[in-house]
Formats: C-alpha cells, structure tokens, sequence
C-alpha cells in the first residue's frame, strides 16, 4: 500500500535521537544539511532516473550517462553551486563516468604538480570544462609498479618539444576513465629521457582530441577497453586504451612543480620537495576510505531493512512468521557489517584531519611524519575497501534469492564497488608497503628512535610483549583500555615475530618475498588496530542527543569483539589472550546484538539515504517490498511480449516433433 510505513513498528522501537544520529554521521550540521539538499534535489530530477539502467544496452546506457553529466553540469551552473555542492550532487547521481577522473585524479593532479604558471593556464580550463581530463597512468603490461611504465617522454632540444611515444603493445595506456570516448586532455605518465638519460616517471598534460571534432589527434590511437563486470554498474565509464606514436607537446606540458626540464634539457630540481607530491596521495587515499564507508552503508541499509520486512518459518497456530532480523545467525552476519560501516566512518574523518595536518607540515618543510601517514593512508585504503567488497557480497546473500535480483541493487553495488580493491594501489601491495614501514620502525627502536602517530604504541613494546588479558567476566569486555592493550599487544608481537624471522635471512629482500604472506598479516593487525584507536578517539568527544553515544559505544564493541571472534588466531597464538577470554567475548557479543536489535532499522535511518540513491526495492525506506518487486519484474523488456521471440523458430517445433523442418 502507498503512502503506508511498513517499517513504522520498527522504528518505534528507537532508543536513540535519529537526527541527532543523523548529524553524528555526516560529521557536522553543515554537512548533513549540504548533503540533504543535494540528494533531493538529484532525487526529484527525472534526468537522473536510475532504475533501468541494469536493463541498457552499451551504447544506450553510455549515452545515457552523457546526457545525465551534461544536465547535472547544467544545474551546477544554474544553481551557481559551490565546489562542495557541486561535489556532492556528483555522488548522489551515482553514476560513474567521465567527469570522476576530471575531478578527481585530473584537476587534483595539476593543482599537486604543476607549476604555478601551469595552474595559472589549465585550471581555468578545466574548472569551467573546457577541456574534459583524464588520467593516464596505468598500462596494459604495469599497474601497481609505477616505475616500471613503459611510455617514454623524450626531450627534443631542437624543438623544445617532448616525444610521448608507447614503444611496445604494453605500453599501451589502459583503464583510464574517460580516456576511452569523452576525455580532450590526459595527464600521461611517462619515463623522461633527456640527453641520452632517464629520470624516472614523471606526468605530461597530452591533449588528446581535436576541440572542433573531438577526433584523436595524430599519432594517438585511442578507443574504449570494453565490457566490464555486471550490468550497468561501471560500464557507464568509458575506461580507455591509448597508444602514442610519436606525439610531440611543447616542453611547458610536462608538470615540472618539483623537477623542471630548461631549454637545453637538464633536468634541475626546484625547491619545492618532492615529498609535496605525497599530498596529492593521502588526500585520494581519505577519499577512498569515506567511498568504503558509503558504499557498506548502503548494502547494510538495504540488507537490514529487508531483514526487518522478510518473515520465514516460527508461525504458531497460524501466526505470523518471525522477522529474519530476529534470528541470531542472520544478527551475527549483518550487526557487525553495521558496526562496521561506522567505523569506517570515523576513521574516514580522522583521515581528513590527517590530510589537513600532512599539507601544513609540508609546506613548513616538516617531512617527520610522512612516513607513517603515507603508510597508515595506504594499510587504511587497503582495509577498508577490502572489508567493504566482502561485505557487499555479504549483505547480498543476507537478503537470500531476490538480493540476486538487479532489483534489489546489490549487484550492482557490487560492481560499482570491487575495483576499488584495485585502483590506486593493489590491496596487497599496499599492505606489503605497510609491513616494510612496520619492520624498518621495529629496527629502528634499538637506536632510540621514537615511533610516531599510529605506531606509537611500539614505543612500549616491551610492555606489551609481556602484558596479560586481565578479562574475567564477559562485561570485563565493555572496559576501552582492555580492548585496546589487546589489539595493541596482538599487532606489536605479530610485528616482533616477523622482525625476528626477517633477521634469519641473509639477504633482506629474500625475507620479505619469503614471509610475505605472514607480513601482509602483520600489516592487517596494525591498520585494524588504527580503526579500532580512532573510533574509541571519536567516543570521547562530547557527542549530543538523547542515547546517541550509547549506541556507537554498542556498535564500538561489536566491530571489536567481531574482530577478535574473526581473527582468534592471531589472538591466541601471540598469547594477547586466552580461549576462556575468547569464550567471555562471543558471550558479550550475543549480549551486544540483543541491544543493538530494536535500534537497528533507526541506525540506517541515520545515513538518511533517499530510495533514489539507495536504487533498492528491497532497500525501500517505507518497506513496501512485495508489490514494488512484483510491480519491478513487469518492467523487463522480455516481459514487452507474452510469446517471446525465438518462440516459433526454435521452441514449437521442438514441441510439435518438426525439428528436422525447423530453421535452425
């Protein structure tokens, strides 16, 4: 029935201040009422219609996704928005295409390397789309080893030009969104040769496409990689492969902030660091982070209000089934994704305090905390994006058959989401990078120097390699500083064994490939232990509304007590605690999901999601699933006809035993 809230029981339950909770979540006043406006606003435009897009062919679904960029431009402009509304109407439209890479690897590129005189001539530009950019890094044959690029950008003294040249098939330009169809600009990384040497990979501005007839300029062959997974999900990008023979640009295109090439072709390092470019890096990294924790929202928005509407089996004389969300299998499953969506949440803030501090150190010259937080961005990235792919899938089958239907939004949610295991860094690499900053901190400790930011605890490493669980009753759980001795002493001893077993080796490197996969572990337990720290950091702020606090105290501990349940292992083998403490926390945990059940439909209340950018029937914020799932199903264009094409050619004669006459 319209107009009725099948979810109205349910939220009467509520132990908490929803809006308050609201606030909590999108982490100021300003931003939840920013937010707010703009997915209305996106969610009342019929431009921006979402809900047959898994139903488009290629062609159809990209044009699509032209019209709905051109238009969410148009409103920009007529609506005078500002860079942070702009931004945000960008996401509710929730569609990839050719305008992410323009704004965010592109523009950020150029404010990060270029010059000032280069800012000065393309960011005008670019800021009022009058070139479209893309980002062209990665390549057929390298992605994650950045060094290994095969492009080359060659100086010519005689012309004061450089040559961008793909000397081999792998060095083909490929995945570049944009790149494929739309983009005009790339910023192309390539290996710099001047005077017979190399030095190293370096950005190039490369204009792509004539701005008359959009057609490639000479020497680029360009086109669209193909089909990706999923329907309609990231198939709305036009992700591109490029190959340069011999293009020449004038030698102001190279972005030269840090290292600049002069007319005769030396190559001078100006006195800007080249640490400053790491900026650019942490700042992508935080926005991946806060991407993790919108994307696991949504699934656990979806998931948790069918759970509440699907009934199965427990009717008595006739009475109504029990709700799945009473189950304590299904609790198990979906509470701590929940848990986990906050958070991400709040580690995605800190991240953006980080990012701010990073940038004014940088620029005062102060490079003492870089390491870390190049790290900790990096072993953050490669969690959270990681836990949230999982738990997408996670919330998929927590919805049973129909969370397999494209109606439910889960699978596309699904293929929008995974790639983000992939870009900006392979999740493994990057936490192979967080275990060689963790073992160069452990070797350093002897000569006395101190740890910093989120490796400070192994400052007090030799407390925490003979420090014991004092848990003896289950509550014992619910105490801050037990929780985090215990992460804290799990991650210093698996960091201490590592550092151990790596000194067994003759030859370091030979280590490292060794125990990599005990690394990777290591690095896991230190970035689980940064969430862990950060969401106690937010609990101690004073945070307003009527039972607010106590409800992130309660999702706090599952997201904890979840952790040690998933990780037990690591837990018992460093000896951080034992099987009876183990025992004590899955009671704890039960105890924490009957808590957390009558809160939990008003706790996806509070990401306020419209049912626009949600795209989920099951997902409906008045849970009237069965008729709109029914109604949904109409839609499919097999359903056009009630005698499907194909039926007289190839299934009648089967039937009637004509085969042998049949047109097959």
């Amino acid at each position: 029935m319209e107009g009725v809230d099948h979810l109205a029981h349910e939220r009467n339950k509520t132990e908490f201040d929803v809006d308050a909770m609201k606030i909590v979540w999108a982490g100021s006043r300003h931003a939840f009422e920013l937010s707010d406006r703009m997915a209305r606003l996106v969610a009342s435009d019929p431009v921006f219609r979402k809900d047959d897009r898994t139903r488009l062919g290629r062609k159809e679904l990209f044009k699509n996704t032209l019209r709905k960029a051109s238009h969410a431009w148009k409103r920009i402009l007529e609506l005078r928005l500002t860079e942070e509304e702009a931004g945000q109407l960008r996401n509710f439209v929730d569609e990839p295409s050719f305008t992410d890479l323009h704004w965010e690897m592109f523009v950020p590129a150029i404010k990060g390397q270029g010059t000032d005189e280069q800012q000065q001539k393309w960011l005008p530009l670019a800021y009022k789309m009058q070139i479209i950019g893309s980002y062209a890094q990665t390549e057929l044959g390298h992605g994650s080893n950045v060094q290994g690029l095969e492009t080359t950008a060659t100086f010519d003294p005689e012309t004061d030009e450089f040559v961008i040249n793909s000397p081999t098939l792998t060095s083909s330009k490929w995945w570049p969104g944009g790149l494929g169809k739309i983009s005009t600009h790339a910023i192309v990384y390539a290996r710099l040769i001047t005077n017979g040497q190399e030095h190293g990979v370096h950005g190039f501005i490369v204009q792509l496409r004539s701005l008359d007839d959009h057609m490639p300029l000479p020497g680029i062959t360009m086109g669209d990689i193909g089909m990706k997974f999923g329907n309609g999900a990231y198939n709305t990008m036009d992700n591109g492969v490029s190959k340069f023979d011999h293009v020449r640009i004038p030698r102001n295109q190279m972005l030269m902030r840090v290292l600049q090439v002069t007319r005769e072709g030396k190559c001078v390092q100006s006195n800007v660091p080249r640490q400053l470019i790491y900026g650019t890096m942490v700042f992508v990294r935080q926005t991946i982070v806060a991407n993790a924790s919108t994307a696991l929202s949504r699934a656990v928005c979806i998931a948790t209000r069918y759970s509440a509407v699907r009934r199965q089996f427990g009717s008595q004389d006739g009475g109504m089934e029990t709700q799945v969300i009473d189950y304590k299998t299904q609790q198990s499953r979906l509470f701590p994704l929940l848990a986990s969506a906050y958070a991400f949440r709040f580690v995605g803030e800190w991240l953006k305090w980080l990012y701010t501090d990073v940038t004014q150190r940088l620029q005062a010259n102060d490079f003492s905390t870089l390491p870390e937080a190049h790290a900790c961005t990096a072993g953050l990235k490669s969690l959270t994006t990681a836990a949230t792919a999982d738990a997408i899938e996670e919330c998929r089958k927590l919805c049973g058959g129909h969370g397999y239907l494209c109606a439910s939004g889960l699978p596309e949610l699904f293929a929008v989401y995974v790639p983000a295991c992939t870009y900006e860094g392979d999740n493994v690499v990057l936490l192979l990078q967080v275990a060689r900053f963790l073992m160069k901190t452990v070797s350093q400790l002897h000569s006395g120097k101190k740890p910093v930011g989120t490796t400070a605890y192994l400052g007090r490493l030799q407390d925490l390699l003979h420090c014991c669980c004092d848990v003896q009753r289950a509550e014992d759980w619910l105490k801050p500083g037990v929780v985090l001795e215990a992460f804290e002493a799990r991650s210093a001893r698996m960091c201490v064994a590592c550092a151990k077993n790596l000194s067994k080796f003759e030859n370091p490197e030979d280590g490292f490939a060794e125990l990599s996969a005990d690394l990777v572990e290591a690095a896991v337990a230190h970035c689980q232990l940064i969430v862990v720290s950060k969401f106690i950091d937010k609990l101690q702020q004073d945070i307003p509304g009527k039972g607010v606090k106590q409800q992130l105290q309660n999702l706090y501990y599952i997201y904890v007590l979840n952790l040690v349940h998933k990780y037990l292992g690591d837990f018992l083998s460093t000896g951080c605690i034992t099987p009876k403490q183990a025992s004590l926390a899955n009671d704890q945990l039960r105890s924490l999901y009957s808590q957390i059940r009558p809160n939990a439909i008003a706790l996806v209340d509070a990401f306020n999601y419209t049912d626009h950018y949600l795209g989920s029937v099951l997902g409906r914020s008045d849970g009237n699933v069965y008729p709109k799932l029914y109604e949904e199903a109409w839609k499919d264009p097999l359903n056009d006809s009630v005698v499907p094409d194909g039926y007289h050619e190839y299934v009648h004669p089967i039937l009637k035993q004509q085969l042998r006459n049949a047109r097959l």
